[in-house]
């Protein structure tokens, strides 16, 4: 017995109210650039700059502790995380402490850096800093223009390999649901004002490759259809193909969430941005396969006139039965 969350030989129509849909994906993604721009993001210190200090003590490291004795030192954003390596004995225990640059500094000054370490050995005296490094605007700049250098390339790089793998159809929509998941993710990190750090950027690659993964099982499915049954218009050969992959989809993303939701509840503070884009990308990125992937697909139509039947049509992937 195996067990189902989609019942078998689904036939629900996705694409009755498809205007809709993609009237409310387009009004989501206009809340996001505004939210975006009024508001901006909720930069960490990879992005504005700061201080990094590590730590090294005999006593276990304790981050509540930690950040007890910083907080009345009024530093702003600090991070604090707790460094493990199986070559470290019991009695080398190393911290990593992250401080944003303070108002007017580029850096957190020499003297902070001594009133951090006496704060510190308020709570663990034998506390000492085996590093301290800073990163100042210049390079924090780098980072913000090679983060969105990365995002547009990957989007640029599944949009040439969808071209040619199916039809330029095909490409636009896929591009159109990955933009689509994108901008959604980097709009509610905005509206929560949710740290946005480099560890956020991994997330959106992360989701842009999950999307990119399930729209091109639909639309392998799609194309091996249009071949099979063409006397069915593209919408009735759009809802078949979904409905086909339907269960593949629910299953991948729910089994997915679990993990991501455990990883968001018991992880911790220091992955939790990561983990919340995550579990955000997810979510978006199974309703833009189908509301918005496809939808555009059915907008700009596509030929139905293949001469060659293509004996590769169907991915591994679309065939499995949850």
């Amino acid at each position: 017995m195996r067990l189902r969350f989609v019942p078998e030989g689904t036939k629900f129509d996705f694409f009755s109210r498809w205007k809709l849909w993609l009237g409310l994906s387009a009004l989501l993604m206009v809340v996001s650039f505004a939210s975006f721009m009024v508001q901006g993001l909720n930069f960490g210190i990879d992005f504005r700059g700061g201080t990094t200090i590590r730590t090294l003590s005999a006593q276990t490291v304790d981050v509540g502790a930690y950040r007890g004795a910083l907080e009345p030192l009024g530093l702003g954003d600090v991070t604090i995380t707790e460094v493990f390596d199986p070559t470290f004995g019991d009695d080398h225990n190393v911290a990593m402490i992250r401080i944003q640059a303070q108002d007017g500094e580029q850096s957190v000054t020499a003297d902070m850096i001594i009133t951090v370490k006496a704060a510190l050995q308020a709570v663990v005296p034998d506390i000492s800093f085996d590093s301290v490094e800073s990163v100042g605007p210049k390079v924090s700049g780098e980072l913000i223009s090679s983060a969105i250098l990365s995002v547009v390339l990957a989007i640029g790089a599944v949009l040439i390999y969808i071209w040619l793998r199916f039809e330029w159809q095909f490409a636009l929509g896929a591009v159109a649901a990955l933009v689509h998941d994108v901008i959604l993710t980097i709009g509610i990190f905005s509206e929560l004002q949710i740290k946005f750090d480099l560890a956020i950027i991994a997330a959106l690659l992360t989701i842009v490759g999950y999307s990119l993964n399930d729209t091109v099982v639909v639309f392998d499915r799609v194309r091996e259809n249009l071949r099979k049954y063409k006397k069915l218009s593209l919408a009735e050969v759009l809802n078949l193909s979904i409905n086909e992959t339907l269960s593949r989809t629910v299953m991948t993303s729910v089994t997915t969430l679990l993990a991501l939701i455990s990883l968001y509840v018991l992880g911790g503070d220091v992955i939790r941005g990561f983990v919340f884009a995550m579990i955000w990308g997810v979510i978006v990125g199974t309703y833009s396969s189908v509301f918005v992937a496809s939808a555009i697909l059915l907008y700009l139509g596509v030929k139905r006139d293949w001469s060659k039947p293509d004996n590769t049509a169907g991915n591994q992937f679309a065939n499995i039965d949850a």
